[in-house]
């Protein structure tokens, strides 16, 4: 199943150039069973990401544009009266699908935000009292603008906590924008095969779930957690939640690596990108110059690495 993804993470590469790390994380985000955010500003290829990896692991999906006029009925459904029948029915939402992309996500208004947040945590809708189950597997990419862009707000914490990653694509360097120009209009996304089938992916999922870990590599994730609270540079630090993502996702990362257990390293590869939305920079880091992904490698060279 390895070479499956090695041979996903190729597909997408040929449309989302020069970004494998990124693409690495996207998926072992959705193989934890988890929801991403992108955070950056627009024309980096966000939306073509979501959508390259949507094609490969042949998942369903659904693209809301979040604008301040988007209901919360637009993502979760509604109920229609039927005159021939003189009942009401339901109509699904846009939510019903395997990978949902709420594009823009911080466009939209409070309520409709806040809409999200069953979604994203149960994985179900309830609507005129009635929960119904969303398709397996589910996962959430949205993305965000950088805050101050025109008619964006911050997300709340609550939202951003649902989030098991945020991640940042950045500029192309010089080559890779190259190689963007001269493979756009031969490497469009309509041409991204599908590698791994739903089956496929939710045996990965499972797999993921219930991969072997160390008793020491439990108390080394749950130390970063704590050093978050207890150091000078943050005002905020991780939850618990934070530690459950940690786990889930040095998990995904060692079964993208062809791996039976976690070590260390799979921890280190996504150690800031797990925690970074989730802590609140205090003023100690910031008199020192430190931005928060820097002050949480600083914090991670504090706890001792596990003898496994």
């Amino acid at each position: 199943m390895k070479g499956k993804l090695e041979i996903a993470i190729k597909e997408i590469a040929q449309v989302v150039k020069g970004k494998d790390e990124i693409i690495e994380k996207v998926i072992a985000a959705i193989l934890a069973g988890g929801h991403v955010l992108l955070e950056d500003i627009p024309g980096v290829g966000k939306t073509t990401l979501a959508m390259s990896i949507a094609k490969t692991l042949s998942m369903d999906y659904n693209r809301v544009q979040f604008t301040p006029d988007v209901l919360p009925s637009d993502i979760m459904g509604f109920s229609m009266y039927n005159a021939k029948t003189g009942e009401f029915e339901y109509r699904e939402g846009s939510a019903f699908c395997n990978l949902f992309l709420a594009d823009e996500i911080n466009r939209t208004s409070p309520k409709t935000q806040s809409a999200l947040l069953e979604i994203m945590e149960e994985k179900h809708v309830t609507v005129d009292a009635v929960t119904r189950e969303l398709p397996e597997p589910f996962a959430v990419i949205a993305t965000e603008n950088p805050l101050g862009s025109s008619g964006t707000q911050m997300l709340p914490e609550s939202q951003l906590d649902r989030f098991m990653v945020c991640l940042s694509m950045g500029y192309p360097s010089h080559e890779s924008a190259i190689e963007i120009l001269k493979g756009q209009e031969f490497k469009p996304i309509s041409h991204v095969k599908a590698v791994l089938t739903r089956e496929d992916l939710l045996g990965l999922q499972e797999k993921a779930n219930s991969l072997e870990v160390h008793e020491s590599i439990f108390d080394y994730i749950v130390s970063l957690t704590e050093a978050t609270r207890e150091s000078e540079y943050f005002s905020l630090g991780a939850s618990p939640r934070g530690s459950i993502a940690l786990l889930r996702m040095s998990r995904a990362v060692a079964v993208l690596r062809g791996r039976e257990y976690v070590t260390p390293e799979d921890i280190g590869f996504i150690y800031t990108d797990v925690l970074a939305h989730r802590v609140r920079l205090g003023t100690k880091a910031k008199a020192n110059g430190l931005d928060t992904k820097a002050a949480l490698t600083e914090v991670r060279k504090s706890v001792k690495l596990p003898r496994t």
